[in-house]
């Protein structure tokens, strides 16, 4: 059963200690209390700040686990903290390790610094998590994509388009390496696993994927330099660095251009024409 008192007081307190500056918001010089406003953490939680204000009011409809989930990103929770929350709702809490989607508070931080440069947080399995705003001009939106599509090595074998974005003389590297990497997964999360379940699939649907399985290769890493082909600002060179956050095995990609070269003028391009963001 819902404890509406306790969920209400528990919102209301994480709420209170979140500051604008923990989510990358500038503290403007009439905001008079500590805290995150009601309508700041809605927004975060792609909600309305009405239905938001009834949970912490004891009012309002039973919240859904997508909208406990979203509401425990939002606030920047613990898992300990994601799970109270969700036993509060009445639910019982999500998985923990390789396949949860729950963004650590740490990662969270740095990533809502970013707001100004392609950024994204994907599972071990490439599996897109967050976005920034760049990030999303650079390689498109990747949360429209449901169940194995959301991986980008299960698209990489099963749709053509998405290998329209990278330039064509990588694609066998990149093949290579999306292998190894699930392969490395299957080994490490074991039969039944999401990684069990996705090699599987792309072993009945990919000649391709068949070919570079059987060479049984592991430890391919990506290039420090990713060489992309936009359909609005044309041929990428950017570098790419990568934070592990070892609990959750999720990992926080940064991609920046050299200063003064053309990628890095093409990229101050991108961010202004965003809405043109690639689909594949």
């Amino acid at each position: 059963m819902i404890d509406r008192a306790g969920l209400a007081a528990f919102l209301r307190n994480r709420r209170e200690a979140l500051q604008p500056e923990d989510i990358g918001l500038r503290r403007g010089p009439r905001r008079r209390t500590n805290g995150l406003r009601r309508e700041e953490v809605a927004a975060r939680c792609n909600m309305s700040t009405d239905y938001y204000a009834r949970l912490e009011q004891e009012r309002g409809t039973h919240p859904s686990e997508q909208m406990i989930a979203a509401i425990a990103q939002g606030l920047h929770l613990s898992l300990d903290e994601r799970d109270h929350l969700f036993r509060l709702a009445g639910h019982s809490p999500p998985s923990r390790g390789a396949i949860s989607e729950h963004v650590s508070p740490g990662l969270a931080r740095i990533f809502d610094r970013l707001h100004d440069t392609p950024a994204e947080i994907v599972t071990e399995l490439g599996e897109t998590l967050r976005q920034t705003p760049p990030g999303i001009a650079l390689t498109g939106d990747a949360s429209r994509y449901t169940g194995p599509a959301r991986s980008l090595g299960f698209r990489w074998f099963t749709d053509p388009a998405s290998r329209a974005l990278y330039e064509p003389a990588d694609h066998g590297f990149l093949s290579r390496m999306f292998a190894s990497g699930l392969r490395e997964a299957v080994t490490r999360r074991g039969p039944g696993s999401r990684a069990a379940r996705y090699s599987e699939l792309l072993l009945a649907r990919s000649e391709e994927f068949r070919r570079v399985w059987d060479a049984q290769e592991v430890g391919i890493r990506p290039h420090e330099v990713k060489r992309y082909v936009h359909p609005s600002v044309g041929a990428l060179e950017l570098h790419c660095q990568t934070l592990l956050d070892p609990g959750q095995h999720h990992f926080l990609l940064v991609y920046t251009a050299t200063p003064g070269s053309e990628s890095y003028e093409k990229l101050q391009l991108l961010s202004v024409i965003g809405a043109a963001a690639p689909t594949g």
